[in-house]
Formats: C-alpha cells, structure tokens, sequence
C-alpha cells in the first residue's frame, strides 16, 4: 500500500471525500469537527458511539453509514483511548489500527477530522505526527518483484488548522524505518557487501556523506578481523562510514555501529538449514544505523552522528577462518576463534575500535543481532541492552518504552571476563559452553574494544524481522531500532546537550 498525505486547513471537508474519519477519545466528548458533522447527521454519530460495542479504545474502529446529512458515504470513528492516558505509542497505534481497518475495507481516500482530545497531556501535534506514522508504518510493502495484483493506495486528507512541526519529525522517522525495513528484506542476492553503499543513495540526498573503506584499506588500517570474517566469501568486506552534522552542532559526534552481516551461512561452522533461511536479515543492526542516520538528516536534526557499518558475508570456502585460528585485530589485542559463527562479535571487535580512535565520540551505541541466547532468555518482548553507564542505558531504556521498542538491561559483570581467558591470546572469543551465558560473554568480549568511550551494546536478535503480521508491522523486516535511537537523540536535545555520561 503507498499512503498518499494531503494536508488542508478548511473546515469543509465533506464536499469530495466517500469516507469521513473522526476522532473520540475513550467516552469523552466528540472535538468541534466532529461535532459539527454530528450535528449535521442528526445525532448519528453520538448514538452509534453509545453503544456498548464501541468503548473508544485505542485503535478500536466503528463504522457507520454516513446519514443523508453528509455527502460521505461512510464515517470512521476511530477510538483514541482514554484521554488522560494518551501517549505518542498509543497515538502511533491508533494509526496503525486505522490503516488496517481502511485497507481491509478496501477504501482508498479518506478524510480524517483532526480535533484535539479534551484533556489529553499530549500536545496535539505531536498525536497528530504520531496518528500519521502509524498509518505509514502499517502501510510498508516490501515488494521485490513485480505482482500481477494492483496495489493498494490509500489517499488520506488531513483536516487540521495548521501543519505541526512534529509532522515533518514523524514523516522522517517513518522513512527511516522503511528504508531499515527494505535493507533487512532483500535477499543476499540482492544485498551483498559488493552493492551495499549503492542502496544509500537516499542517505547522501538528504545529506549524509558516505565513505566506504575497501580491502586496501582494511589492511591498511588492520582491521585483520573484518578480513577473518569476510575472506570465506568471493565478495569482500567492507566498512562503510556515514557522517551526518547538523547546523550548530559540536565536533565531537555520537557514534552508532550497525553490524552488517548481509548472510551468515556460519562459515565453517555451519548453520542448519532452518537457521540459514534468515540470515539475510543478519544486518538488522547496521539496517537500524542507517535508517536512524536517514531520519536525523530528513528533519535536519541539530547534532553531529557518526554510523559505521562493518559489512561482510560469512561463508565456506578454502580461505575461511577456522576454529583455532589467532587472529590480530585493529586495536592489537589477539583473539582465539572458538565457533566460526561467532564472527558479528569479531567485525564489531575492529569497527568498534576504529570509531573510537577515529572519532573519539561522545558516546557510542552499537546494535546487533548477535546472540541466540538474548531472545531465548527475554523471547520477543524485549531486546538486551548492556552499558557501561548507567545514565546512557537509563536514557535508552526510557526511549525503546516511549516507541515501544522495548529492552531489559542485563549484566555486564568483570565475572564474565573469566570466560575470555585464552592461554595462548589474548582474549577468547566464545565462553566454552552455553552455560557460560552467551550474550553477557559476547558484551564482556566486545567491552575490550570500546576503548574506554562511553558505550552501550544492543543485542536485538530476533528483533529485525518477524514471520506475520503485527500491529505495526507487516512479515518480513521490522526496522527495529530505527524508532529507538531517533527518540533518544531527540530527547538528548540540540547539539546533544541532554547527553548524560
């Protein structure tokens, strides 16, 4: 479905418009729009919203056949909720459900009657911005090939008084996790560290310059891990680096790094069958750098950000890392390969050492899906956070529950340095059992690479892409992350200054 927007301050809206939506929040009063188009159905609108199967929960949708005293044929009431309780989440949701609702009927224009709900906290631009972007993130088709089916467009006015700042904010969010989304859903044919800076080309219209590091310069800078990983593939790793400063913001950037595993067969320790068929969505977290990246430059936010991609593949071949081998990575520190298929840690390993001593960043934040263990110890509900402050992980915290985007912080104890002692390295790459608690070991290893920057690990597997549609999300990529990192920089204010660390 493609969401077409059209904004209009006239009051007149039921002159060309065949379905009406308008807006109650819980049993509250209708707004004045609404009420006028009531007062000109007769009470019609009222009535059908007394009915005990109509609550004004959020999302909750009814229908009703517009009366002879609309040119419309049909009205939409769509529930907000309680109006004390009325939250951006919520607000997204409420769109969401909307969409749904529109495209399981089969409109393709509606007009939507924008009145402020009586009192709600929220201030109303910002339910407006957040109403749209549900609509538009349930909106999201990723279609490769052409299909023989028309597609779906909905056509949406939107009657309002003015047009809010906070619109433009939700109109780059949105395009940010879309692109995240479409990243995560090609296939490796498609998407393979050989094409990969192509697909950036909305980064660098918007105003993001985009640097891609080659093997050359890999081995230049001995960034020996990305090579272990990426030389079992004939297409060879990269680290691609984005560069965004928004007007008035300090030299000093946050960093955000983004694993970028376009497939992960496991290399010589193999994957199963089952396991592999995923693995295109093995760049979830580099998918979440860029849409956040595009998102910021979109709405010209006022802050400087950094992302770095380390961007492989990690295949069989004569030439891929083995278990046993020593590998030397870009900070010094020698490494033990102990599973092949534990090579996200070994590219984060260099690209983490290389935006600390490059950039020297405020903070940094890395995203990946890393570890099987994250989601059989939280399941779906949460992703892991580790961090070494405290202030940058309550930060975070709070935004992934403002989005909804949601994480349990977990720990990141010295004890589990016991499990990377090598004898003839100088860190071990894997704990050698599972008991050994896999995502906590792969935050202690990672540790070591981070240089002392402020820094938070973000473990989302099993985030980055779902097998049937939800809420806010059709099957396929979810552009997890997106949403998250955009709140808290927006939170952190301009140039940063709220950043706690």
């Amino acid at each position: 479905m493609t969401l077409t927007l059209r904004l209009q301050a006239s009051t007149d809206a039921t002159a060309n418009s065949p379905v009406l939506v308008v807006l109650r929040a819980g049993r509250s009063a209708l707004g004045p729009q609404a009420s006028g188009i009531d007062a000109q159905s007769g009470g019609a609108i009222v009535r059908a919203c007394a009915t005990p199967r109509f609550s004004g929960a959020v999302g909750e949708c009814i229908d009703l056949l517009a009366p002879s005293g609309i040119s419309a044929r049909k009205v939409v009431v769509l529930g907000l909720g309680d109006p004390a309780a009325i939250s951006a989440l919520a607000a997204v949701r409420a769109g969401a459900a909307l969409a749904q609702h529109l495209e399981t009927e089969q409109e393709t224009e509606a007009t939507i009657l924008f009145d402020v709900p009586s009192g709600s906290a929220l201030a109303s631009d910002v339910i407006l911005a957040r109403l749209l972007l549900g609509m538009r993130l349930r909106n999201y088709r990723f279609q490769l090939m052409p299909k023989a089916e028309k597609p779906f467009d909905l056509r949406v006015t939107l009657v309002t008084g003015h047009k809010p700042a906070e619109l433009q904010r939700g109109e780059a969010i949105a395009e940010g996790v879309a692109l995240a989304r479409t990243l995560v859903n090609f296939p490796a044919s498609h998407l393979n560290p050989d094409n990969f800076a192509d697909h950036l080309a909305p980064l660098v219209d918007a105003g993001v310059a985009v640097e891609v590091l080659e093997t050359a310069d890999l081995e230049r800078l001995g960034m020996n891990a990305v090579l272990a990983v990426g030389n079992g593939s004939d297409r060879k790793p990269r680290v691609i680096v984005l560069s965004y400063r928004g007007e008035g913001s300090s030299a000093q950037p946050l960093a955000l790094i983004g694993k970028g595993m376009c497939f992960d067969a496991g290399g010589l320790c193999i994957k199963t069958g089952p396991q592999m068929f995923a693995m295109k969505g093995d760049m979830g977290g580099a998918a979440a750098v860029i849409g956040t990246m595009l998102a910021l430059a979109r709405q010209k936010a006022p802050v400087h950000v950094v992302g770095l991609l380390g961007v492989a593949e990690n295949m069989l071949s004569g030439n891929s890392y083995k278990p046993g081998d020593i590998v030397t990575t870009m900070s010094g520190r020698t490494v033990e390969v102990f599973d092949t298929d534990c090579e996200g840690r070994m590219v984060l390993a260099d690209v983490l050492h290389y935006a600390a001593t490059r950039f020297q960043p405020r903070a940094m934040v890395d995203l990946a899906t890393l570890t099987y263990s994250v989601m059989r110890g939280l399941g779906h509900v949460f992703a892991g956070l580790f961090a070494t402050h405290d202030a940058l992980a309550k930060g975070l915290l709070e935004a992934g529950e403002t989005v909804g985007e949601r994480f349990w912080r977990l720990p990141l104890d010295p004890a589990y340095d016991e499990n990377l002692r090598s004898p003839i390295a100088d860190l071990r790459q894997h704990g050698r059992d599972l008991e050994d608690g896999d995502a906590p070991v792969a935050a202690a290893f990672l540790r070591n690479f981070a240089e002392a920057i402020p820094w938070v690990h973000l473990d989302i597997a099993g985030k980055e892409m779902i097998d049937e549609d939800r809420a806010l999300s059709r099957s396929g990529g979810t552009g997890f992350g997106v949403q998250l990192l955009e709140e808290w920089i927006h939170a952190c204010g301009p140039d940063l200054k709220n950043l706690a660390v």
